[in-house]
């Protein structure tokens, strides 16, 4: 459901649920973090069938502001702001979740001498398909407000605009709860409860069935670069790498190999098709390595499907220059769900027993794109920060041949995380990717681009494993001990982008069927 086009409300059933709910929550202001007010207004059918569409409707967000936020803006010399709000709703059935973002525009407000500020955004949201029966619950989640100012003769203030991120109050546990909707088995398709047959696969605006019981990896997710002994030795190429006195990472092959198994035609590789396309809306492939620094070895990142929802690109004049800013949302999708394919990872677990482990990585909340581009023609360089809460979950494991039962709830405790730039704007635990772009007019742009693709770098620290093991045996300290610890080098290479929304999208980019065209390879 991510991403879903936006869409004009329909008209609410006339059974419906009217939630107005006032949750507390914490905003990074100039000023610090600061608690507010968050009231959200929605109506919500009482009930619904597998397969039929929940839209809420009639959707409001209020955030009414601290009097220490009316004094940031004042000290702007702010007399009159715009809001933008991107509200990540979860959605959760099931022990699954997904997430979507209701965004909001509000009128112009005039900015008070004192006191609080009231802003609020109405807008239409993303539908919702439940592919099971089940309790469906809606939680708000983290909220992003865009401001843009301007002075009393309507000129822009220095900056013209303000981002502020507001997460729920530490206090307020699970998040803000908005709804339950139950949902009822729908017609017969063939299986159990109306649900789809295993040969159909959900829309992305579904959400997910409960994961399937653990399928060998796809072709083409397999390790590369294999010895002697048969275990994997590749290692990406950045920090905490072993290296040879030529300076090549220890057991790696050349930098111009492409590991056995690396995808290169388009039946090897998932399905990276966006039914809700939007003229903002672009696809891409990414994949990479990722190093696992206590088994001293890297596994591959499988070429995983991204959808992008492009932001608004705005002007902010800085000492240095003018900077062009965008903030995109992206998501993982991979057959309905938020995650990368299954994939496998073989390594020598301390030092001795082959292990082989079937893993994914899940996205648990908003991932978002920010690019920063200082135009000083000729010159233009940027900045782009890729942030996103993934969970590494493990499907199965064998050890020496011999399978490890690892049970259904297998994961890390928490997402992974890595060092945060802008902690204060940028809160929770999430992984962070970095990349860098330059022009020269009138030369072609090198580094990342956020169309072009690139590579981006980052590290990571994978946390402890909970929920592992079967039959009363605790395994969360054996995976914990053998994978766990910070200072993970991830290189990641984003292909170009597809422009799948527009109504003829170029040929050099896209498949006739809306797919992007490029596959991209992994470089250590």
């Amino acid at each position: 459901m991510a991403l879903a086009p936006l869409l004009p409300a329909a008209a609410v059933a006339v059974e419906s649920l009217k939630v107005d709910a006032a949750l507390p929550y914490v905003c990074a202001l100039p000023s610090g973090p600061q608690p507010a007010t968050v009231r959200i207004t929605a109506a919500f059918p009482e009930r619904a069938s597998v397969g039929e569409e929940i839209r809420p409707a009639d959707v409001t967000t209020t955030v009414e502001l601290p009097a220490a936020a009316v004094a940031d803006l004042t000290a702007l010399k702010a007399a009159e702001v715009r809001a933008e709000t991107a509200l990540g709703v979860v959605a959760g059935q099931n022990g699954q979740e997904t997430q979507a973002v209701w965004r909001g525009t509000a009128q112009p407000a005039g900015v008070p001498a004192e006191g609080p500020l009231a802003l609020t955004t109405t807008g239409d949201v993303p539908v919702v398909t439940a592919g099971a029966p089940g309790d469906l619950a809606f939680t708000a989640g983290s909220l992003d407000i865009g401001l843009a100012l301007s002075t009393a003769d309507g000129t822009p203030t220095g900056p013209a605009s303000l981002s502020v991120t507001c997460t729920p109050d530490k206090d307020a546990e699970e998040g803000g709860p908005l709804a339950t909707v139950p949902v009822a088995p729908g017609p017969s398709t063939g299986e159990p409860g109306g649900s789809p047959s295993p040969s159909d696969s959900a829309p992305p605006s579904s959400l997910p069935a409960p994961l399937p019981a653990p399928a060998p990896a796809p072709s083409g997710s397999r390790d590369g670069g294999t010895p002697a002994n048969g275990l994997p030795r590749n290692e990406a190429t950045g920090p905490g790498a072993e290296r040879t006195p030529g300076g090549k990472p220890a057991g790696a092959p050349e930098a111009a190999d492409t590991p056995p198994g690396t995808p290169t035609d388009r039946d090897s590789v998932p399905t990276c098709r966006n039914e809700q396309a939007t003229p903002t809306t672009l696809t891409s492939y990414i994949t990479g390595y990722s190093n696992v620094r206590k088994l001293n070895g890297a596994n591959v990142i499988p070429v995983s499907c991204v959808f992008i929802e492009q932001g608004q690109p705005g002007i902010e004049f800085r000492p240095d220059g003018m900077h062009v800013v965008q903030k995109s949302d992206a998501s993982l999708f991979y057959e309905g769900r938020k995650q990368t394919p299954p994939f496998k990872a073989t390594f020598l677990t301390f030092g001795f027993a082959p292990t082989t482990a079937t893993l994914v990585l899940e996205q648990v909340g908003p991932m978002s794109v920010e690019s920063d581009m200082l135009a000083n023609y000729p010159v233009y360089t940027s900045d782009a920060y890729v942030r996103a809460p993934l969970v590494l979950r493990v499907l199965d494991a064998r050890v020496n041949g011999t399978l490890l039962d690892v049970g259904p709830s297998c994961r890390t405790e928490k997402p992974l995380t890595s060092p945060e730039p802008d902690p204060v704007k940028y809160p929770g635990d999430h992984l962070v990717l970095h990349g860098e772009g330059r022009q020269v007019i009138p030369d072609p742009a090198t580094g990342y681009q956020l169309t072009s693709g690139g590579a981006l770098t980052g590290e990571v620290t994978i946390p402890a494993f909970k929920g592992c093991g079967a039959g009363g045996e605790n395994l969360d300290r054996l995976f914990t001990a053998s994978i766990s610890g910070p200072g993970n080098y991830i290189k990641q290479i984003q292909g170009q982008t597809c422009s799948a929304g527009l109504e003829d999208p170029p040929a050099d980019q896209c498949t006739e069927d809306r797919q992007p065209l490029v596959i991209p390879k992994p470089e250590r």
